[in-house]
C-alpha cells in the first residue's frame, strides 16, 4: 500500500474531538457516510441523517462495528418542520450538538442552462442550499446559547468554477459558500466557527454507476495530484475543520479538489 492510501484510510488523530455529539445530514452515503465513520472512530457519537431507512442503518452499522457511537435519524432537510423534529429528537436522545455537518444534497447533475425548468431550480436550490439554511438555523441557537460550536458546510467544485454541472447547483453551492462567510462573520463572536468544504470529482455510487473504471481512471488523469477523490478525502478534512487544531480558522471554503481548483 502507498503511503497516500495509508493515509488516505488512516484519519489523524484529533483526541479533542471525544465525547462530542455531531449530526451528521446526508450522513447515509459517499461523503456524509464517510464523515460519520471518521467522527465515530475519534469518539464523537454521532447522529446519522437522511432519507433511506437501509442506508441509514448500514452506516450506523459501519460506525458502531468500529466500535464507535451512532444513531441513525430520518428527516427531509427541505422540510423546516422535519429539521425541527430531527434537533429535538437528537437533544433528547444525544444531549447538546458540538458540530454539525451540513452535507445533504449532491443534485448536481448536468443540465443545459437554456432548457432549464423553474421547478428543477427550485428543487435544486432546496436540496443543496435551503437545506443548509434549515439545518444551521436549527442547531445554531444551542451553540450560540453554550458560546460553542462548529458548522462544517458542503458546497462543491462547481462554485470556484465553471463546470458541466447545471447553473442551478453552481448557484446553490456558491449560495452555500457566501452564507458560510456570513455565518462565520456575524457568529464569531459567540464562539462558533463555521467552515466549508468544495470537493471536485469523487468517487461514490453514483460516479461508478454513470462511470467506467477506465472512465474514472481517465478522469482521475486530468487532475494534478493524479487521481479522482474518495470521501475518505474529505472526512479527513471535515474532522480538521471539526477540531481544535482549526481553531483560528473560520470562514473558509477548503478546497479538497485534487489540485484541479487553487483559489
Amino acid at each position: 500500500m502507498s503511503t497516500s492510501e495509508s493515509d488516505r484510510k488512516t484519519p489523524p488523530a484529533y483526541a479533542d474531538l471525544a465525547g462530542k455529539v455531531a449530526v451528521v445530514t446526508g450522513g447515509s452515503r459517499g461523503i456524509g457516510a464517510a464523515t460519520a465513520r471518521a467522527l465515530g472512530a475519534h469518539g464523537v457519537v454521532v447522529a446519522v441523517v437522511g432519507r433511506d431507512q437501509a442506508a441509514i442503518a448500514a452506516t450506523v452499522e459501519s460506525v458502531t462495528s468500529q466500535g464507535g457511537a451512532a444513531i441513525g435519524f430520518s428527516a427531509d432537510c427541505t422540510d423546516e418542520e422535519a429539521v425541527g423534529t430531527l434537533r429535538r429528537d437528537v437533544d433528547e436522545q444525544l444531549g447538546p450538538v458540538d458540530i454539525v455537518c451540513t452535507f445533504a444534497g449532491g443534485n448536481g447533475m448536468p443540465v443545459a442552462t437554456d432548457a432549464e425548468t423553474g421547478a428543477h431550480w427550485r428543487e435544486v436550490i432546496d436540496s443543496d442550499l435551503t437545506s443548509t439554511f434549515l439545518t444551521v438555523s436549527a442547531f445554531l441557537p444551542s451553540m450560540v446559547a453554550r458560546g460553542s460550536g462548529v458548522i462544517v458546510t458542503m458546497s462543491s467544485a462547481a462554485a470556484r468554477q465553471a463546470a458541466r454541472s447545471s447553473a442551478a447547483y453552481a448557484a446553490a453551492k456558491a449560495g452555500v459558500v457566501a452564507l458560510t462567510r456570513h455565518l462565520a462573520g456575524e457568529f464569531a463572536k459567540d464562539g462558533v466557527r463555521v467552515n466549508c468544504l468544495a470537493p471536485s470529482a469523487i468517487e461514490n455510487d453514483r460516479m461508478r454507476s454513470w462511470m467506467s473504471a477506465a472512465e474514472r481512471a481517465a478522469l482521475g488523469a486530468t487532475f494534478p495530484l493524479g487521481r479522482i477523490g474518495q470521501p475518505e478525502d474529505v472526512a479527513a478534512a471535515a474532522l480538521f475543520l471539526a477540531s481544535s487544531a482549526s481553531s483560528w480558522i473560520t470562514g473558509v471554503t477548503l478546497d479538497v479538489a485534487g489540485g484541479k481548483v487553487m483559489v
